[in-house]
Formats: C-alpha cells, structure tokens, sequence
C-alpha cells in the first residue's frame, strides 16, 4: 500500500498540569460508572493526556465528555464512544490492530498505550499529515500510519488481531473481514448517517464470522477513496 509511514523522532515538550490530571480521573470515573468495566481501557484514558488531541482553542474542554470538529468533517470522539469501541475490542499487550479512521489520532493513542501494534488509516491527507508531524504521538511505540482508503484495508500487514472501525459503514466491508485472523475480532459503527448499531464480529478458526449486536450510537459516515 502507498504512503505507508511510521513515526520519526523530534518531540517537543507538552504541558500535562496537575488540574488536568485530576479532570482525567474525573472523566475515568464517570466513564467508570456508565458501564466501562475494562480496567486496562480505564487505565489507558487515565494516563493519555486528551488535551493534546484536542482543536486549537478548545483544550480546555478536553475533559468534558463529548465530540468535537477536528476539520476535514471529522471529530475527536467522545472518550467514552472510545471506552466503549475498544472495550468490546478486548485488546491484550501486543495485539495486531488495524484501524480505519485515524482522525485526530487519539483512539489510536489509547490502543498504543495498551501496549497493541497500531496500523492506522487516514483518508483525509490533512489529517494524515497532522498526525505525522503530532510530535507527542512519537513518544508511543508501536503506531504506524497510511494514507489509504479504509474500504481496502492495509493487505501489505494483514493478518490482524483485531480491527476498529471509527467511521461508520452501510456494511462492513469485506476486504476488512478477510484481512481479521481467524480467532480475531472486528469492531465497528454499522448503518445509515444519524444513528448507528454498533456490532462486534468474531471470526471463528473455520473463517466463519458470528455477529454481536450492541447499542446506538452516531458517527461520520466512512467514505470511499482517499483525499489529497
């Protein structure tokens, strides 16, 4: 696959204040007790300091439990439409994962601070370039980045463990479920725009797929082709 990219060296320093850490812990509980139950997820978005991802001018708000516009129509989701996608992912230290929809790059950063492997895709070349020139992002291992159309995966380093899609499908797309290990899992926003089932699909060690249906929620449609 072309513009395939990793991260390079060259960090500046970021800001994390003591106020801050203690609205991340805020944010944590209350993820907590709306049903967040997987304390490496939880540990994860208590040590990824979300300010970082957030717009120019709205870093203050980093900790308030919402969506906001990145640019390119694309949002930094809400922390706990993070917990919740990468929760049912069941994610372990070293896993493969593929995701579609780099975004602001913040899921991504929670999947890397779960110690898994992150080959995430972007078709916005701005927001690719943002997230290669995200300076604290090189701070994390294991992150590699492509621009590409999601609908084709990343077949160059498929097989993966698991694969999350942050955009939302009519269908999953098939080139995804052929590029999941057998034993892996897929998870992702599925229907029209406005309001989306999220479903989890596992693949069996036979290639046979069995299909978890979970609540509703609202996502950017995921579009074909890429953006330069």
């Amino acid at each position: 696959m072309k513009n395939k990219a990793t991260n390079k060296p060259a960090v500046t320093e970021y800001a994390d204040t003591k106020a801050q850490v203690l609205q991340r812990q805020a944010l944590v509980e209350n993820i907590a007790a709306n049903g967040i139950t997987d304390v490496n997820v939880l540990t994860a978005i208590g040590k990824l300091p979300r300010q970082f991802f957030m717009p120019a001018g709205t870093e203050a708000d980093a900790y308030t439990d919402k969506a906001f516009p990145i640019g390119e129509g694309q949002t930094i989701s809400q922390p706990y439409t993070v917990a919740y996608q990468t929760q049912l992912l069941r994610v372990h230290p070293g896993h493969k994962i593929l995701e579609v929809g780099t975004g602001s790059a913040y899921q991504a950063a929670v999947l890397a601070m779960m110690g898994a492997i992150v080959y995430t895709i972007e078709r916005q070349k701005k927001l690719y370039d943002r997230a290669m020139h995200f300076s604290y992002l090189q701070t994390l291992p294991g992150l590699h980045f492509c621009h590409g159309d999601g609908f084709e995966g990343w077949p160059d380093e498929a097989p993966f463990d698991r694969i999350l899609v942050t955009a939302a499908p009519d269908t999953i797309p098939p080139a995804l479920t052929t590029q999941l290990r057998p034993g892996g899992i897929l998870v992702a926003p599925v229907g029209a725009k406005g309001l989306q089932r999220m479903i989890r699909i596992t693949k069996g060690e036979d290639g046979q797929l069995t299909e978890e249906l979970f609540e509703h929620f609202s996502f950017v449609p995921m579009l074909r082709g890429k953006v330069e």
